[in-house]
């Protein structure tokens, strides 16, 4: 039995990221959305928190990553976007309504999107930008002797060849490492991130025919055989994919790819997560509405949806959280989010995009 789901419109603005975290210090998860905070619980009065970079349909804000940066026990946030070439910070000031500075982390080249990751397993995240034309350059909150963020980040270049647009981490050699998936291979990590080497191995492309795949890529064991699988969505296109990994005869790795969803278009964020709590894992993820505006991405006038995909043991089975007409049902932007927004144990959906900002109460089955 597919779980239900309640929908809830918290606002109108088109921005495309968003994430849930304390802002004030309550012990309540609010909403932050581009230029606004929504306060929990019930998230009906908005706060200020400062103008973001307009640009055509677009807000230059792709990323809510909840991080206390300079260590004062305020969470502030990370973002950037395509057009500023910037990875900033803004400042939780602590105070209602008051603008939240901007910190600049680097100049860079376009970001497609942020992820957070713990690159070298010490239990705190680094920032991730998936920048398509650029090196893998990871930035590193400096930290005091009990953890605590000193405001200032460390640059570190993994690699030099150009990402492409997509991205993923977790571990693909089983040895305990986090790895790093682009769309033509992956980046194996070495003993120590910082000062050893990455190999790149050139094993697959998880290209659709617009070669722009999801950020994340998922690094999952799909069907519990021991060995990491990958699963990839169109960002541009129709397709949602996953590649399993195997061995031949010989003992060399192989990636055989299976359809999750060839009908809907523009899967460009994908979460891994127990959405049903059974103790097993869910691929959620849902239409990008106008990921590129007009007629430039296939699909673009499809009807809008949020999607969970099951495994059986055989495959994937999809259900539905939302899906309709623009205006009725919802995409899910460029960043979403899952959090348990009522206390139930339930993961509930927070879904930015173009066609505003929503919940998705998971009511259960």
């Amino acid at each position: 039995m597919p779980l239900k789901f309640s929908k809830r419109l918290i606002a109108s603005e088109a921005f495309e990221s968003a994430a849930a975290f304390d802002v004030d210090g309550d012990g309540q998860l609010d909403l932050v959305s581009g230029g606004f905070w929504y306060q929990g619980p019930d998230f009906v009065t908005r706060h200020n928190l400062g103008q973001v970079q307009r640009e055509g349909d677009y807000y230059d804000d792709f990323s809510t990553i909840a991080l206390d940066v300079n260590g004062n026990g305020r969470l502030d946030f990370v973002t950037g976007g395509w057009w500023g070439h910037r990875l900033i910070w803004r400042e939780n000031p602590g105070v209602a309504g008051q603008e939240w500075t901007e910190h600049l982390i680097a100049q860079m080249g376009r970001i497609e999107t942020t992820r957070a990751w713990d690159v070298d397993g010490d239990g705190y995240l680094e920032l991730v930008p998936n920048t398509p034309n650029e090196s893998l350059v990871i930035y590193r909150l400096e930290r005091d002797a009990q953890g605590k963020g000193l405001g200032q980040f460390s640059s570190h270049t993994l690699w030099a060849g150009p990402q492409g647009h997509g991205l993923g981490f977790g571990d693909v050699s089983g040895s305990g490492r986090g790895d790093f998936v682009f769309t033509t291979g992956w980046l194996e990590a070495p003993e120590h991130r910082w000062t050893g080497e990455w190999t790149f191995h050139q094993e697959f492309d998880l290209g659709f025919e617009s070669g722009l795949a999801s950020v994340p890529m998922i690094v999952a064991d799909v069907n519990g055989d021991g060995l990491s699988d990958l699963i990839v969505g169109n960002a541009h296109g129709y397709g949602l994919d996953w590649l399993e990994q195997g061995r031949d005869a010989g003992g060399g790795r192989t990636w055989t790819r299976h359809p999750i969803d060839p009908f809907c278009s523009q899967y460009h964020d994908l979460r891994w997560a127990d959405l049903d709590g059974d103790g097993q894992m869910e691929l959620i993820t849902g239409k990008r509405y106008l990921a590129h505006p007009g007629d430039v991405d296939a699909g673009n006038g499809d009807e809008l949806g949020i999607y969970y995909f099951k495994w059986t043991g055989a495959g994937f089975v999809k259900h539905f959280i939302a899906h309709g007409p623009l205006g009725v049902w919802a995409g899910c932007g460029i960043t979403f989010d899952l959090a348990d927004l009522r206390g139930t144990g339930r993961l509930d959906v927070i879904a930015p995009g173009k066609d505003g900002l929503h919940i998705f109460f998971n009511e259960g089955l």
